[in-house]
This record gives C-alpha cells, sequence and structure tokens, in this order.
C-alpha cells in the first residue's frame, strides 16, 4: 500500500512520459519473478517439496544442525542460481519441515534472508547489482569472486553464528503420523522442474518475458489450479516497488544532494551504498550510484551490505517474508537485521581497509 501511495504521489507531483514508467517497470524481472513462481508452485503442488523435507528432517537430529544446513544451502544455491531463485527453492522446503517437525519456521525463514544476501555477495550472477556492476566494469569472473570473498565469508560467518546462537538448543521432534510419505504427482514434478530450469536459463539469457509466455501455456493446459494459486498480489507488489523507487531515484532533488557527495572518498562511497540502499533498494542504488562510482569493486561491497537492515534493502527479503506468509514476520525480522546490518556494516570496512 505505501509503495502505491508513493508511486501515486510522485506520478501527480512529478509526471514523466511513458517511456520512463517502462523503463522504471522492469517489466524482465517481472516476468521472470512470475515465471519462477508458476514453476515453484508447480513443485510444491506435486508433494516432491513435502517429501523432500521428510527425507531431510528424518537424517538430521538437531534444531541448529537443520538450521545450519539450510542456511548453507541457501547461500550456495545464492550464488549460481541467483538469490532469488534460491527462496524459491528453500522457502517452500523450510515450511514443508516446520509442518513436520518443531521447527521455527519464521526464525528460520528470516535467517535464510540474510543466507541469499551473504552468498550472493560472491557471484557476479548471484543478484541483480552484482550483474550490473560486472558488466559495467567488465572485470573478469574469477578477479570479481576473488575481491568480494573476504566479504561475503564475513557475512556468512555472521549468518552461521546467528543461527546457532538463536535456535533453540534441542532436538528435532518429529510429527510421526506426517512421515509415512506424502504422494507426489511425477508428471507434475517433472514439468514443473523443467520449467523451473528453462525459466533460469531464459532470464540469464535476458529472454525472461518470453520464459514466462512458454512456461505458463503448458500450466494453463495440464494444471491450471498452480496458476490460480500464483500470489498476484505479490506481482502487484513489485510493480509498485520498481515504479515508486525508480521514480523517486530519478528526481532533480536526489540527483542535486548526490552530487554534493565525494564519492573518491571510500568511506563516502561505502556510506552512500548502504544508506541509499535502505531507502530505495540495493538494485536501484547500485544504477544510481554506478557512474558517480570511481571504484565499482567498493561500490559492490556496499550495496550487496545494504541489502540488510530494513526490509526494503533488497527486494529478496520482501520475497522470503512474502513467501512465508507468518504472523509478526515483518517485525522479527527486522529486530534481527537491523543489528545483523551494524555489525556487518563495521566488519566488512574493517576487512575493505585491509584489502586496499
Amino acid at each position: 500500500m505505501l509503495f502505491t501511495v508513493l508511486t501515486v504521489v510522485l506520478a501527480c507531483v512529478d509526471p514523466q512520459p511513458w517511456s520512463r514508467y517502462q523503463g522504471w517497470l522492469q517489466w524482465p524481472t517481472l516476468c521472470g519473478l512470475l515465471g519462477l513462481m508458476i514453476s515453484i508452485q508447480g513443485i510444491r503442488d506435486s508433494g516432491l517439496v513435502q517429501r523432500a523435507a521428510g527425507m531431510l528432517v528424518a537424517h538430521v537430529h538437531s534444531l541448529r544442525g537443520v538450521g545450519l544446513l539450510l542456511v548453507s544451502m541457501t547461500a550456495v544455491l545464492s550464488m549460481v542460481l541467483t538469490n532469488d531463485v534460491s527462496l524459491f527453492l528453500m522457502v517452500p522446503l523450510t515450511l514443508a519441515i516446520g509442518s513436520l517437525s518443531n521447527l521455527p519456521v519464521l526464525r528460520m525463514v528470516v535467517l535464510e534472508a540474510l543466507a541469499v544476501n551473504a552468498g550472493s555477495t560472491l557471484s557476479p550472477i548471484g543478484n541483480p547489482q552484482n550483474l550490473l556492476i560486472w558488466q559495467h566494469a567488465q572485470i573478469p569472473l574469477l578477479q570479481f569472486i576473488v575481491h568480494m570473498l573476504p566479504t561475503a565469508a564475513v557475512m556468512f560467518v555472521l549468518v552461521a553464528m546467528v543461527t546457532w546462537f538463536w535456535l533453540p538448543k534441542e532436538r528435532v521432534e518429529l510429527q510421526a503420523d506426517k512421515l509415512d510419505g506424502h504422494p507426489v504427482s511425477l508428471s507434475l514434478a517433472v514439468l514443473s522442474i523443467v520449467a523451473l530450469s528453462m525459466m533460469v536459463l531464459m532470464m540469464q539469457s535476458g529472454h525472461a518475458p518470453l520464459g514466462a509466455l512458454l512456461l505458463a501455456v503448458p500450466f494453463a493446459l495440464f494444471s491450471w489450479r498452480t496458476l490460480a494459486c500464483i500470489d498476484w498480489l505479490l506481482m502487484a507488489t513489485f510493480a509498485m516497488i520498481f515504479l515508486g523507487l525508480g521514480h523517486f531515484a530519478a528526481l532533480p532533488v536526489v540527483d542535486h544532494a548526490l552530487g554534493k557527495i565525494d564519492f573518491k572518498q571510500p568511506l563516502a562511497l561505502y556510506l552512500s551504498g548502504i544508506v541509499s540502499s535502505q531507502l530505495i533498494s540495493n538494485v536501484p542504488a547500485t544504477v544510481l550510484l554506478l557512474n558517480r562510482a570511481q571504484d565499482a569493486m567498493a561500490l559492490a561491497i556496499a550495496v550487496n551490505v545494504g541489502g540488510f537492515g530494513v526490509v526494503i534493502g533488497s527486494l529478496a527479503n520482501l520475497i522470503a517474508l512474502r513467501l512465508a506468509k507468518q504472523p509478526h514476520g515483518m517485525r522479527l525480522f527486522h529486530e534481527v537485521s537491523v543489528p545483523f546490518l551494524l555489525v556487518c556494516a563495521v566488519l566488512v570496512y574493517l576487512v575493505m581497509r585491509l584489502q586496499a
């Protein structure tokens, strides 16, 4: 609702040509999200996630062990499949595990949101801001990874520590009546896995709208109930976020304020990346600062750190909480993520100065 109001107010006080709104809408990103949502909903409807959850909790005996395994899987997946794909896979798995055991689902989802921000930091294709910077700066893949490794390591160690100390020191208690096996629709599972693989490839090749269209047709023909279960409100929310924050970042007053900052100073660039991410999310912040920052890799570190903190710091945070649909999720997320940002920002800056 807040972003809808922001979008409408800015459109009234600062009307722009339709072409600019089209650019801010980020249609390829929205189509990519839709394709991911359809394929993951299909995997959930097939029963495959529930079966995998039962197998996992049957072999890990402590809640802390389950938590560390899930955040590690989430972080690794975000390096190769991007942060949003990782969440679309791991949050449903976490919800399924929570339905079978005493795992605190909301805490786990918050930790996974932190984990994707940490894991995706390492990879140039792990999140949109890294991809933008990587393509803009023309940095070799291995050089990018090596430069981001200390930052990603600090982030993941902090996530692992929070996981260990925040999750209860208890054994996993299974609900035996729910472990008898979950029926799996093999045809729907195969369709959904193929659709997910195709969607990821289409997104990486820059053809997300075509991929979403090709994906929606077989589901409409063979599993229309999957399409009916899609969170269309989430899609509308992201559209308003893109329009509202994109317009805000383009305001002349914002440009004037940035003109007063000396981005040659490492601390100024670092704080600008973090603060702007807290205000307009880290992807728009990257677009806003990319041509002003002389050190592209320092900007990459700043905006990735800025993914922590308030929920709009990274759109992955919103995806995680929306997929979980847990009461008081936003409050608990901020109780953990804001202190996490304050600690992480200091530690990462110290590591940056040692790298320099």
